[in-house]
């Protein structure tokens, strides 16, 4: 014989869901940073890729432009570029932070993408 619930819900069920619903909003703000990080990243690797056809400048105008469109904090637009030209590598990279809020504190995330590349 079964005996039916009433509609009522288990006090452990709501906990359960709220758990799993505040760890998707909040993953999905610091999925957010990520995903421009590695968008970023994945930028300058191609500009690394294609550096012996490029000036320094153009590199640099390509880049900013990628960091302006993604959202980035100032720190992005300040790309770094070295050539070396005994070896023929090309290293491009830059700093910048960005803030996650949380319930009751802030984190500082802090990235330093880099590419390299022979050209």
């Amino acid at each position: 014989m079964v005996r039916e619930r009433g509609g009522r819900v288990s006090l452990g069920c709501l906990f359960t869901l709220l758990l799993l619903t505040a760890a998707l909003y909040f993953g999905v703000n610091i999925g957010e940073v990520y995903w421009r990080y590695y968008r970023y990243r994945d930028a300058m690797r191609q500009e690394a890729r294609f550096a012996r056809m490029r000036s320094d400048q153009a590199i640099t105008r390509r880049l900013t432009s990628v960091a302006e469109s993604l959202g980035l904090p100032d720190g992005a637009q300040q790309v770094g570029i070295r050539r070396d030209g005994r070896t023929r590598q090309v290293t491009i990279g830059a700093d910048y932070a960005e803030r996650v809020e949380f319930p009751g504190f802030v984190r500082t995330l802090r990235f330093s993408p880099r590419a390299e590349a022979t050209y």
